[in-house]
């Protein structure tokens, strides 16, 4: 019998309602402070859960092992591809009959969401090309952790539609935060499905002038006349507000959309946040796992 192995998905932000949001953000800070003492709780004992990485990358995913077994949990590497040899349908049942819940950072979103209504375990999106939702619920962690709060947040996107940005917009389709992206009008995101009251898009920097959280994302582009205005170096920092927190994507491509002195003024603060990611990875597979 399976039927006591269901539990919710985490595909895209907005799959998990604001209260379980809440309760997810909230509990990274207890873990982080359980972390520091190195007194994690054992949560996830006797969980066995499938890490799948068919896309690359190495930070969230290391984190997600790390914090499986830090839990109390089994963490197994399944070397698997999909849209390869073996059907997404099968590929899943067969995981089904091992794991309780399945980590996966693959390319395509529609994959995973054809692996998950597939699959009798819940299943994690540890990234794909469309979206990140974990580096988000990273991010909203550590800010919490610094502010107290996340209602009201301004975020602001300098970045063209990525999938870090567009897990942002995702974000504030259900939780009360203000999300615009900022950036020339041709790499404006276009989808109908992630507007809504809270996401706007606009090629105003000087939306920046009021934000409480500024990010970025990877750019795909070199250096250009059209981008140069949307660079964030020291000069852009210095005229935000003295709590801003500025959040650079990782893997930050110095020079482009960031440059090598805005990492190291005082509003940056990509190091700390991304601790934040492993605490609310092991929040997330907390709520999951019950």
């Amino acid at each position: 019998m399976l039927d006591d192995r269901f539990g919710p998905e985490f595909l895209e932000f907005h799959d998990i309602p604001k209260a379980g949001l809440r309760s997810i953000v909230a509990r990274a800070g207890e873990l982080a402070e359980a972390w520091d003492e190195r007194a994690m709780p054992q949560n996830l004992a006797g969980k066995r859960v499938a890490l799948i990485v068919d896309d690359g990358g190495w930070r969230n995913t290391t984190a997600f092992d790390l914090g499986i077994q830090a839990m109390g949990g089994i963490c197994v590497h399944v070397p698997i591809g999909f849209n390869t040899r073996e059907e997404t349908g099968d590929l899943s049942g067969y995981l089904g009959n091992w794991f309780d819940m399945l980590v996966i950072r693959t390319k395509e979103l529609a994959t995973l969401k054809a692996v998950a209504a597939a699959s009798p375990v819940p299943v994690i999106n540890a990234r794909t090309r469309s979206n990140h939702p974990c580096e988000t619920l990273g991010d909203l962690a550590y800010i919490k952790s610094r502010r107290g709060s996340i209602d009201g947040l301004k975020v602001v996107g300098v970045a063209a539609d990525a999938n870090i940005l567009r897990s942002w917009a995702e974000a504030s389709i259900v939780l009360p935060i203000e999300v615009v992206q900022v950036y020339p009008e041709r790499w404006h995101i276009c989808d109908a499905a992630l507007f809504n009251g809270r996401f706007r898009v606009s090629s105003d920097m000087g939306e920046l002038s009021d934000a409480d959280v500024v990010i970025t994302d990877s750019s795909g582009d070199g250096p250009s006349d059209a981008l140069a205005s949307y660079r964030i170096g020291t000069d852009v920092l210095d005229r935000l507000r003295e709590d801003a927190i500025f959040l650079p994507c990782p893997p930050v491509t110095r020079g482009q959309e960031v440059t090598a002195e805005a990492m190291e003024h005082p509003l940056c603060q990509s190091r700390a946040a991304k601790a934040f990611l492993l605490h609310a990875q092991n929040a997330l597979m907390e709520w999951v796992a019950a």
